[in-house]
């Protein structure tokens, strides 16, 4: 048998992990660290070796592969343990493990006792378990056991910061098998506007034809496009497999080992890694793939469809070089590839991290050495909810029920509805851990006949079921007290049917659901938009049943708010549950302050352009402004609100009464007197003739203006000034109309007077027009006539 390549850095390797405890083991794939690293370790050193493998299919596979290569059977020397299966014995020393078993056995027991090396196979997926287990081993190794051998091995990882992480543990890299791989992208993009399927299925025919023996290895994203993919081959010549997780074990091992004639294996991203599924020649790769994003502000997560990293590519295309040289067919062009990421995100980055936060709660150390640190924003939401589930203590501390959450292999939602839903439980929390494929929204059809894997999930759970007797509807609601659904009204018919979820968001169907009239429902599954979500999954509730099992969330509050739709504040009383308010009433004696305070807030809504701004008003405005007592910008007002204008709403409730409001007395009474007075000296309202006239000055130009009939001003032989700051002087005629503007009345008494008097004089030969006005007396009289 060919020596596989990471023989030759198996040396190496243990020496690394003798000298310094930890190591970062970097094989491409085909180099066969899954099933040769872990026997080596075995000599060098005591107890058992645990080897976290990310998926379900590829922990079975290893195993059996490891056992096969030393001889024994599965379960004796060999061994695997995850979620509701197992095959170990007193003899196992390999133990092969998915990572949340990891996760458990380190919080049972942190010393690890019998286990002598911890191994991380296939870490560059960075899955949150990965994570999390690593970071509480190198935790619990540093405070418990120094003599703790950790590995961690992968094909497509960045080695440095996981090194860094280690202490910076040395690096042992391998080269990959020697069989070539041939990379044929397309020459040109994909058709425009033909499905993935149609795409991926057009290559697997070429794949077929061009090489004419082996196996072809095709990725698509997900369990449907599988299904559409497969009807679109039918008659192809070859033998199709399906392969994604939910598939039952027997379907998976049919896709993985040999078959009598040539095959097509139609897989999600289950077979990047860790799986060698003989015979494989070609691998064509959709370029997809379909992720869990989960958002903080709606507490949902949704799948998505993205492209695949070039990490990801580079692993599917592996998979034609396993055992022969191969060839793969890209399903992008050249070009294209640039623009694809290096690497896909790590998990943690965009999971839901309610499951996280409680094993850091129950860990109770602080934070445990993380790769990448939990995002804050989703941690925080991720511990409110375990807080609304009773799991957490205000201070952020677990409790009691929160420790029997934890024990519970679920997500805490799941868990808070095994530990309270009574018997029965298990088997809608079966169907909510199953992938279910899209069907009707009323979650009691799959319920009435479950698929065969939830069904084999139920069993599992069933121990873990405890209070008294519920209906599904009242276990749905105590999983999800968020997603509480009330009937909206119809804006317009046909409309298709909404709800206003407890949490605070929209949700809706399609019409001719048989969930479409019910007035409350509680929602299992949406596809996660943030704002108004699709259902896909739901259960109609009574009143009664929702107060059976959330009664102590119901409570009456008064609301006092404004209304956009409505343009006025509303004044009501309501009981709700979260946002949605179950009984609705009129609040008729609504406190003066909290009525005006919501106005305010509809003040703000609406703009300073909603009130009405009288000269008067203006005018102060402008007053302000050149005083530089007050910010009155637009900017400066609004965000002063609350100061100014909040003390002027009494008695204002809408639009329209705003619209009638002159904000004169508001503004005004923002002053203090110290700082009228100050108003009054920086920038008076009125202007003192030589007549003891007031005349008002005009502060909406960019100079402060005032306009007089000119022989009001005779005799002026200063210009008239705030302080320092000259006036702009409007000169009228006796008719009050525009003659002269000036910023030097008597420069002006000297120079432009002349030609003001000459055409003045014929206009207004009553009136008097002296060749020296700054020697006149002001008046605003005319001559008598004969004088």
């Amino acid at each position: 048998m060919t020596p596989l390549p990471v023989e030759a850095v198996l040396p190496a390797l243990l020496a690394a992990l003798g000298r310094h405890g930890a190591a970062v083991l970097q094989a491409p794939p085909g180099a066969g660290k899954t099933t040769l690293v872990p026997p080596a370790l075995l000599a060098a050193v005591p107890g058992r070796v645990v080897v976290l493998e990310p998926r379900r299919l590829a922990a079975r596979a290893a195993a059996a592969r490891i056992a096969e290569l030393l001889g024994a059977e599965l379960g004796g020397l060999v061994g695997y343990r995850m979620r509701g299966d197992r095959a170990v014995s007193a003899a196992t020393r390999i133990e092969v493990v998915t990572e949340g078993v990891l996760t458990r056995a380190i919080q049972d027991d942190p010393e690890l006792p019998g286990v002598g090396a911890v191994v991380f196979d296939e870490f560059h997926e960075r899955s949150l378990q990965a994570d999390l287990g690593l970071a509480l081993v190198l935790e619990a190794r540093a405070a418990l056991r120094p003599d703790l051998r950790v590995l961690v091995m992968s094909a497509t990882l960045d080695a440095g910061p996981v090194a860094a992480l280690m202490a910076d543990a040395p690096v042992v890299t391998s080269e990959g098998r020697a069989f070539p791989v041939e990379r044929r992208h397309r020459e040109t993009p994909p058709p425009a506007g033909q499905g993935i399927e149609a795409q991926v299925a057009a290559l697997v025919r070429e794949a077929l034809d061009a090489e004419p023996r082996g196996d072809v290895l095709a990725f698509l994203p997900g369990a449907g496009e599988i299904r559409r993919a497969a009807a679109l081959l039918a008659g192809c010549g070859a033998a199709l497999h399906p392969l994604y997780g939910a598939l039952p074990f027997a379907e998976q091992q049919r896709a993985i080992r040999p078959g009598p004639g040539r095959k097509v294996v139609l897989a999600t991203a289950i077979a990047e890694t860790s799986l060698t599924i003989e015979g494989v020649r070609a691998v064509v790769d959709g370029g997809l793939a379909r992720r869990a994003r989960f958002d903080p502000g709606s507490g949902m997560t949704r799948l998505v469809t993205e492209r695949a990293t070039r990490a990801e590519a580079a692993q599917r295309a592996g998979r034609a070089g396993r055992v022969a040289p191969g060839t793969a067919f890209l399903n992008w062009t050249r070009g294209a590839e640039g623009a694809m990421a290096a690497f896909p995100a790590p998990e943690i980055e965009r999971a839901d991290l309610a499951p996280l936060a409680l094993e850091l709660a129950l860990w109770g150390s602080g934070a445990p050495p993380f790769l990448t640190p939990p995002p804050e924003g989703a941690l925080a939401e991720g511990r409110a909810l375990l807080r609304d589930l009773g799991a957490l203590d205000a201070a952020g501390g677990i409790t009691a029920h929160g420790r029997r959450l934890a024990r519970i292999p679920a997500h805490p939602r799941i868990a808070h509805m095994l530990a309270r839903g009574g018997p029965g439980a298990a088997r809608l929390a079966a169907v909510l851990e199953a992938r279910l494929p899209p069907g009707p929204v009323d979650l009691d059809a799959v319920l009435r006949d479950p698929p065969a894997e939830a069904r084999t999930e139920r069993r599992r759970l069933a121990r873990h079921e405890r209070g008294g007797g519920r209906s599904d509807a009242e276990r749905l609601a105590l999983a999800y007290p968020d997603r509480v659904g009330l009937r909206r009204p119809e804006r317009a018919e046909g409309e298709r049917p909404r709800w206003l979820l407890s949490g605070g968001k929209g949700a809706w169907m399609e019409r001719g659901e048989a969930l479409g009239g019910a007035r409350l429902l509680v929602v299992a599954d949406t596809d996660g938009h943030p704002r108004e979500a699709r259902i896909r999954r739901a259960l109609p509730i009574t009143e009664a049943e929702l107060r059976a099992v959330l009664g102590d969330r119901i409570a009456w509050v008064e609301i006092c708010e404004w209304s956009d739709r409505d343009r006025r504040v509303l004044a009501r009383r309501q009981e709700r549950l979260g946002a949605v308010a179950l009984d609705d009433r009129r609040w008729d004696d609504a406190p003066a302050d909290a009525v005006a305070r919501a106005m305010l807030d509809g003040a703000r809504r609406l703009g300073l352009a909603a009130l009405d701004w009288t000269r008067r008003a203006a005018l102060l405005r402008a007053r302000l402004a050149v005083a530089g007592l007050r910010d009155v910008t637009d900017d400066g007002l609004t965000a002063a609100l609350e100061d100014w204008l909040l003390p002027a709403l009494g008695g204002v409730r809408t639009a329209a009464d705003l619209a009638r409001l002159d904000p004169h007395d508001a503004l005004l009474g923002w002053l203090s007197w110290d700082e009228r007075a100050a108003l009054d000296a920086r920038a008076p309202a009125h202007h003192a003739t030589p007549l003891g006239r007031r005349v008002p000055i005009d502060y909406g130009a960019e100079t402060p203006t005032i306009s007089v009939r000119a022989q009001e001003l005779f005799g002026e032989t200063r210009h008239p000034s705030l302080g320092d700051r000259p006036l702009r002087v409007e000169l009228l005629s006796p008719a009050g109309r525009p003659v002269a503007v000036t910023a030097d009345l008597p420069g002006f008494w000297r120079g432009g007077w002349a030609d003001v008097r000459k055409d003045m004089r014929a206009a207004y030969p009553r009136h008097p027009w002296p060749e020296d006005p700054a020697a006149a007396e002001p008046t605003v009289r005319a001559k008598r006539r004969g004088a």
